[in-house]
Order: structure tokens, then sequence, then C-alpha cells
């Protein structure tokens, strides 16, 4: 998946950062600040927050767990509570409550 960046000042300095990780210039540590300060954050999000963003999305959980890429039992799980999305499940989640499930058609 794409980075997201919170402007396009925070990609050029991010992806300078990067240049000089990979070279061996600045440690894991710098890093990992440059992250957390250019990148788009991930937020996490409650059953109900996941049930809203779909219902707003007017899409059954099949449907949205197709744009997902996920099982319809993860995105029941999920609603439930009985899990929670990690990874790019999460990322994917945060930009259809931010942009809607079109960002992600």
């Amino acid at each position: 998946m794409n980075k997201q960046y919170k402007t396009a000042a925070m990609a050029a300095i991010h992806e300078t950062a990067l240049g000089m990780h990979e070279a061996n210039v600045i440690p894991k540590e710098t890093m990992k600040t440059f992250d957390e300060m250019c990148l788009t954050p991930v937020k996490t999000l409650t059953p109900e927050d996941i049930r809203a963003i779909r219902e707003r999305e007017r899409a059954s959980q099949a449907v949205f767990a197709c744009y997902l890429n996920v099982s319809t039992g993860l995105v029941s799980q999920w609603e439930r509570g009985k899990k929670h999305p990690q990874g790019a499940s999460l990322k994917l989640l945060t930009l259809v409550a931010e942009k809607g499930l079109q960002a992600i058609a």
C-alpha cells in the first residue's frame, strides 16, 4: 500500500529522511520519529465505529468485506468486538472512514 502523507511537504521530508536512513546516515529511532511526524496516523476503531462506517457507506457486511479483501465473518467479528482490525485492514478502514468506500474501490 502507498504511504499516505499529511501534506506534500511532509512527503518530501519523509522521503529524504528515508533515503538517509537507507544510507545509514540516520538511525532507526530517528526514522520512527519521522514516520510519526509525517505519515497519516492510523487510529484504533471500536466495533461501533466499524459498524457506523459500514452503515454510512450503505454496504452489507459481505460487500464491505469484499472491498477490504477480508471475510464476511471477520467483519462480523470486528463489529461484535471479538477481533480487532490490524495492519493493512486497519489502514483501509481508516481511509474509508475519512474518504468513503470509493477511496479504496
